[in-house]
């Protein structure tokens, strides 16, 4: 993960993403460089539009919590099945699958 943060710190800052970059950052963090794992990193992420990428996960459902906040454990609380359906149809966004490519493409 170390090198995925690297990455994205470089392209916040918009500094190019190179390997001597990514390198300087995990050295400066105290943590041991791979050479394969990094040349491997870099010609991955070159293929890749990182911005679309971090607007595509930001657009990820997230589950509200409030609903179980309120519920106490005397009187549970009941999800009707219309409730379910819009709850199944926020997940089918993104599935995990592609968050999963998406991911693995990055480690090569």
């Amino acid at each position: 993960m170390e090198y995925i943060y690297a990455v994205l710190l470089l392209h916040s800052a918009k500094k190019d993403i190179s390997e001597s970059n990514i390198k300087k950052i995990l050295e400066a963090a105290g943590i041991a460089v791979d050479d394969i794992r990094l040349k491997a990193l870099v010609a991955a992420v070159k293929e890749l539009n990182i911005d679309d990428i971090l607007k595509s996960s930001f657009a990820m459902p997230v589950a509200s919590t409030t609903s179980s906040i309120s519920a106490t454990p005397s009187q549970p609380q009941q999800v009707s099945k219309e409730e379910e359906k819009e709850e199944e149809e926020k997940k089918e966004g993104i599935s995990e699958e592609q968050l999963a490519e998406g991911l693995a493409s990055l480690f090569g």
